[in-house]
């Protein structure tokens, strides 16, 4: 099979719902993703919209917060620790409606919220629940609310799962008065007409060793059919239902799989995906299957997914649950909820006892794993991709659980700092796309960043659902229920900057100039260590990403050919996966000596300052002169050959400019590299270049050159001299990316490259040249 190359397939617009589909293209790990030419559709892309399906052969697998969130809004404070009075919550409530969906749409080129240039003082206000009592709808309360919750005690109404029916019933005027429910409500059905009229979806292979993409496709599906149905009544849709149902029980009109494991047990993933959909499906629809359906369904259920689930608890005889075990990422969460789901659903219909053996072991072993995801600063301790898989099984998990009986049985509180992974999932996200790291996963069909819609109310966040809200992927179903319609104010509205995430298996940096300007700066870098996540990580300390100007300069490469020869059997230093130039050092945007792989027992050490600049009310930031940021990773113990190594990122010149510098004793051969979608023109000097992307124009100096320093180019390739790849094996082209080089030999140099993005109306004389100063003297006044 041939490798899989997402820069090429992304810019030929073909992903799962072709070419219209723009989470695919946010999610993937390319330098610059792709944008489509503007096309006559809604100003609101519409998630998911299936305008084409196409099967890719070889597409991959793989204090702001505080305590939770009261149940009852009346006791909820604002971000500044105030409860809005009556007239400031009746003030706040019209120009809520009013001014309507914040962002104008995202239809932008990388569809980002585009946010209009203006003031209103009013509704953009600092994020907070308004009191229940003082806003025109809210949700009620829930009748159920057991004193002595367990797991095997259910409410005794339909749906069980997500979306109890007092929330059903309440949804109607709920949509009719808060623009974002209608608007996503419209979008449900128009995904759900599309999916309608498509065949059922097709048994292949995803190129990753299962049925992923199937999987999550189907869960997609079975969401939007079941929500339109419930909304409107119309039969069709538990039709169209049932036909993706029979089709993954493989009594479809065509094959689905080998019958002895139609969910592919063997990637447990896929068959956790499958339960969750079943579960939708069978809650959701309770009443409109006959009991032949019923009986079918847990049939299914019970034979391809919780049966070989509760195997794996009881001793694992087929060898498929190593995610059980002492794993903190995204393949646990996912496992443990799709599994939850499925025997929450069947609870009291289910003859094998099964779903109520599941439920005593799938919670405690969620909590001691799958909760462990965030480190204590927040960051998914995969990479920023995988946040998104993570994230949403602890949601759909922790929701179910506690709409079925009442509790989330310490999921929300496992881990002490969980509260804050949804900062970090706002400070990853850059201006144009994600600081994407790493591998950036398989294809996300079904799977969003709505979880932090959910952790808002549970973790008295707002700014998490503000931020979310004017996602291209906010609406879905689970948003429909997920949201607080009590929710108030702007997101950006008091939100820092800057944030520097210090765990020492982490250990990175987010600056920018604005948070709702698509054209702002912003740039971020990492260090950190090099293994134990989850074998997804690059050996990439002191790679970064830098946007201004509406595009991305230096960016990512993403995930390597999961199909790859050992590709995910190590992260040893002497591991197979560290041959493939993406996961490589050549292939990160940072240092390379001697032209080595980093060393995998690197142990980083970082010191930063800010400014600590925060963004008002206004959508149009302006930035003091002496406004900025500063971080500095000691890299040393990152090399092999260097007497010492220190990387520092700083903004300039009221966040106009970015510096980045190295300081640096190396015995090898040392080689600067970033990697670029743009066109690079180098001058007479060699020390300055020129990089022209999507009509914009960004220019790269090197400052207080060293003898001989000087930009070249080459291609996102292999060097000459590496290690050879395994026999058979290929590495994947990078079409379309340059590299930007400075090659030195061994000494001591501290290297300066300055970023000037030319912005409107700036002059040259406007640009400013920062002093050269060591790294361990940079302090937030050095450069000024």
């Amino acid at each position: 099979m041939a490798s899989y190359n997402p820069l090429v397939e992304n810019r030929q617009g073909q992903s799962p719902y072709g070419s219209a589909d723009p989470y695919y293209h946010e999610s993937t790990g390319y330098i610059t993703p792709s944008r489509p030419a503007k096309r006559g559709i809604s100003k609101w892309i519409k998630f998911g919209l299936p305008i084409l399906i196409l099967v890719i052969a070889g597409a991959v697998v793989g204090g702001v917060v505080g305590s939770h969130h009261s149940g009852s809004k009346s006791s909820s404070s604002s971000a500044a620790g105030s409860t809005p009075g009556a007239a400031e919550v009746s003030s706040a409530v019209s120009a809520k409606n009013a001014v309507g969906r914040f962002a104008t749409g995202t239809n932008t080129e990388f569809f980002m919220p585009e946010y209009p240039a203006t003031t209103n003082t009013a509704a953009f206000t600092s994020p907070t629940f308004l009191p229940a009592s003082d806003v025109a709808v809210a949700w009620p309360k829930d009748s159920f609310a057991p004193s002595s919750p367990s797991a095997t005690q259910v409410r005794p109404d339909r749906p069980r799962l997500i979306a109890p029916a007092y929330k059903w019933a309440a949804l109607p005027t709920l949509i009719s008065s808060d623009p974002y429910l209608k608007g996503w409500n419209d979008t449900i059905f128009g995904n759900a007409t599309a999916y309608f009229s498509l065949p059922p979806v097709v048994y292949h292979m995803d190129g990753a060793s299962g049925i992923l993409d199937n999987a999550r496709e189907i869960k997609q599906r079975i969401k939007a059919f079941a929500y339109v149905y419930r909304m409107t009544n119309d039969t069709k849709w538990v039709d169209r239902t049932w036909q993706e149902v029979a089709n993954a029980a493989g009594n479809g009109t065509t094959t689905f799989g080998p019958a002895t494991d139609r969910w592919n047990t063997v990637h447990f993933l896929d068959t956790a995906e499958f339960c969750a959909a079943y579960a939708i499906a069978y809650d959701w629809l309770y009443d409109m299957w006959t009991d032949d359906q019923r009986a079918q369904m847990r049939f299914t259920m019970n034979l391809y997914g919780l049966g070989p689930g509760l195997a794996v608890y009881n001793g694992d005889p087929n060898g498929v649950g190593w995610w059980s075990k002492n794993i903190n990422g995204n393949w646990n969460c996912v496992c443990n909820s799709g599994l939850t789901m499925g025997a929450l659903a069947i609870l009291g219909d289910d003859t094998t006892n099964n779903a109520a053996s599941l439920l005593a072991v799938t919670i405690n072993d969620a909590k001691q794993n799958c909760a462990q995801g965030p480190s204590d600063d927040g960051t998914w301790s995969e990479t920023a991709n995988y946040w998104y898989f993570g994230t949403t099984g602890h949601a759909e998990m922790t929701s179910s659980l506690i709409t079925a009986t009442g509790s989330d049985f310490g999921l929300l509180s496992a881990n002490a700092n969980f509260n804050l992974t949804g900062l970090f999932h706002m400070h990853v996200t850059g201006t144009t796309s994600l600081f994407n790291y790493g591998d950036h996963g398989p294809n996300k069909f079904s799977t969003t960043a709505n979880s932090m819609i959910f952790y808002a109310s549970q973790y008295n966040a707002p700014q998490y659902a503000l931020f979310q809200r004017d996602q291209h992927d906010a609406p879905e179903p689970w948003s429909m229920f997920w949201y607080d319609p009590t929710i108030n104010g702007a997101f950006w509205d008091g939100m820092p900057l800057d944030h520097f995430f210090d765990n020492q298996l982490d250990q990175w940096t987010a600056m920018r100039s604005s948070w709702t300007d698509n054209n702002a700066l912003y740039v971020a870098m990492k260090a950190g260590q090099l293994q134990n996540h989850q074998t997804h990580n690059d050996l990439d300390c002191g790679d970064f990403v830098l946007d201004a100007l509406g595009t991305r300069w230096a960016g990512e490469l993403g995930s390597g050919d999961y199909l790859s020869q050992d590709y995910f059997t190590s992260d040893a230093q002497n591991a197979t996966r560290w041959l493939y130039y993406r996961k490589r050092t050549e292939g990160q945007n940072t240092i390379l000596v001697n032209q080595q792989n980093q060393n995998v027992a690197a142990l980083p050490k970082v010191t930063h300052g800010t400014t600590g600049d925060t963004q008002g009310s206004s959508t149009v930031m302006t930035v003091s002169g002496d406004s900025t940021a500063y971080w500095v990773a000691d890299l040393s113990s990152a090399y092999f050959n260097v007497t010492s190594f220190s990387r520092g990122v700083r903004t300039i010149n009221a966040r106009k400019q970015v510096l980045i510098q190295d300081d640096i004793n190396a015995q090898g051969t040392i080689m600067w590299r970033m990697h670029t979608n743009a066109t690079v023109t180098i001058d007479s000097s060699g020390t300055s270049a020129t990089l022209a992307l999507d009509g914009q124009t960004m220019v790269v100096q090197i400052l207080n050159a060293p003898s001989g320093a000087t930009f070249t180019t080459g291609p996102a390739s292999r060097l000459d001299g590496d290690p050879a790849l395994p026999t058979g094996q290929s590495d994947q082209p990078n079409p379309g990316v340059t590299v930007l080089i400075i090659n030195l030999p061994a000494g001591t140099y501290s290297l300066q490259v300055l970023f000037n993005p030319q912005w409107s109306g700036m002059q040259a004389s406007d640009f400013k040249t920062p002093s050269s100063v060591p790294l361990s003297g940079w302090s937030l006044t050095s450069h000024n």
